[in-house]
């Protein structure tokens, strides 16, 4: 299958790099570090060990791009408006669209402006971000889940499972609605978290209090994944993500590093959207609406970076 990325970060650009060196045929779309990658290729600084791409398929337009039979978007949701004119010179009848994305009602959002449109969910559990042009840095972890969400897309979504396994990527296929509310379960409690109290995640856990508070806005999360139809799901599940976070480096989520460089946060897809199912279904996550509220604040308020 031919594959196209767009938002070569530190998730996309770590998976389409690994396809890349397992064979794959992978497009890059690239902004700012372009011209770069063109001179100096893409660069991967992994804890599973460095690679580098020295001539990756690196395009500064998808109007350039082939088309593809799978496009693997990780833009964070606030870019996803872009997606009207990024999106269309890369598909055809049957391409894939699978979006590695924060959140609760993002498919919904892009099935909105391309209604025929295949897509699947991406829910990556990795540390991983790119803060120089060209280098990505995977600090940890790196398993992703891929989860049909249109009719018609879980043949191909598997076939990309298969793909990634092939990369050396832990990838499973997985139910849609189960899969990104257990990525929920770690979103929303960490990555506000790390913004409302300018820290990382391992302070977070070694401090009782905070750490307390982490278990119980998880436990919001699971109860409100319940009371909307996800049945795989307990509070044993909180503490399995504690303790693969205890297990983790000390890391900084990408909300935070959106807060620190000056970025839109993704409040709306992680928090806003959420809370308003949970409400609807009867199972309000106070705790929780309360971080909300304490990052709308925030971001009206910040400086520049």
């Amino acid at each position: 299958m031919v594959y196209s990325v767009i938002g070569t970060g530190g998730v996309g650009g770590y998976y389409g790099a690994s396809l890349a060196r397992a064979g794959k045929e992978v497009h890059f779309l690239f902004h700012k570090d372009y011209a770069y990658v063109r001179e100096h290729g893409l660069q991967v600084n992994s804890w599973r060990g460095n690679f580098r791409l020295d001539a990756p398929n690196a395009y500064a337009s998808t109007s350039d791009m082939p088309r593809s039979d799978v496009v693997i978007v990780a833009l964070k949701s606030v870019n996803n408006p872009l997606l009207r004119e990024l999106l269309p010179p890369l598909l055809k009848s049957d391409t894939l669209v699978v979006l590695i994305e924060n959140g609760i009602g993002v498919e919904a959002q892009v099935q909105a402006m391309f209604p025929e449109l295949r897509l699947a969910a991406g829910l990556a559990f990795i540390c991983s971000a790119k803060t120089r042009p060209g280098i990505i840095d995977h600090q940890d972890l790196g398993h992703i889940s891929i989860a049909a969400y249109t009719e018609g897309a879980q043949e191909r979504a598997e076939a990309v499972v298969r793909d990634f396994v092939d990369a050396g990527i832990r990838a499973v296929s997985a139910e849609y609605l189960e899969a990104r509310w257990k990525k929920q379960v770690w979103n929303m409690p960490f990555n506000g978290m790390t913004v409302a109290l300018n820290t990382s995640t391992d302070a977070l856990l070694a401090h009782p209090a905070t750490a307390a508070l982490i278990r119980e806005q998880m436990l919001e999360v699971i109860a409100a994944a319940r009371a909307l139809g996800v049945e795989r799901i307990d509070e044993s599940f909180a503490d399995k993500m504690l303790e693969m976070t205890l297990s983790m480096k000390p890391y900084a989520p990408s909300m935070k590093l959106d807060h620190d460089f000056g970025r839109p946060m993704e409040i709306g897809a992680i928090y806003t959207e959420a809370l308003r199912q949970a409400r609807e279904a009867g199972c309000p996550m106070h705790k929780l609406e309360m971080l909300e509220a304490e990052l709308r604040f925030i971001e009206a308020n910040r400086t520049s970076p």
